[in-house]
């Protein structure tokens, strides 16, 4: 595993956040961010790329599009000993994402709400969230992936004690969690619709 150079962060639940982000920036981690994160992040002196400056293109359609785009989803996907891969991120300047820090839209919260719409909720249906988790996840040998505040500081540990890397064993660990994760989430989601009506 290599240094950790590139995060995304990207959060509902900003616990903790702004002080997890400045030791990664004190690693020398380069941190992409969107929307109301990287305002966070940037009220706390925390030096911040938008996601938009990366990709190239803008957040868009009410900020249902900001984070599906090659560029980010090449670089969790790709694998990094695969010659291959790493010849086509350098070909479509694809910078290899080495963490991932999201958590999703807060669901569950928004349909418990008494007199919520449909419209309501599905619009706090995430999207970029799981995808990014998903494909950060998949690729745990390369990507480390957090979805909760709670596993910060055992990742800020493990990076002290290698010069800024993460152990494998707790990669995977970590993915086992977002897929834990994303199959409740969906499961939230499809049991409301379930009982919604047009």
């Amino acid at each position: 595993m290599s240094k950790i150079k590139t995060a995304i962060i990207s959060v509902t639940d900003k616990s903790g956040i702004v002080g997890f982000a400045a030791s990664l920036s004190r690693f020398g981690v380069k941190v992409l961010s969107t929307g109301g994160t990287a305002n966070a992040l940037r009220q706390g002196g925390i030096q911040v790329t938008d996601i938009s400056e990366y990709t190239g293109f803008p957040e868009m359609m009410d900020g249902r599009v900001k984070t599906l785009h090659p560029k980010v989803h090449g670089g969790l996907l790709g694998l990094r000993d695969n010659p291959e891969h790493a010849r086509m991120m350098e070909e479509h300047g694809i910078t290899p994402i080495d963490m991932v820090v999201v958590n999703l839209y807060q669901f569950e919260k928004t349909v418990a709400r008494a007199g919520v719409t449909l419209k309501e909720a599905i619009e706090n249906i995430d999207i970029g969230g799981p995808s990014m988790l998903r494909s950060s996840a998949k690729n745990f040998k390369f990507v480390t992936v957090l979805v909760d505040p709670a596993d910060y500081e055992t990742v800020l540990k493990e990076m002290a004690a290698s010069g800024g890397e993460t152990r494998l064993e707790t990669r995977f660990r970590l993915a086992k969690k977002v897929f834990r994760l994303t199959h409740e989430y969906d499961g939230a989601i499809t049991r409301y619709l379930e009982t919604a009506s047009l």
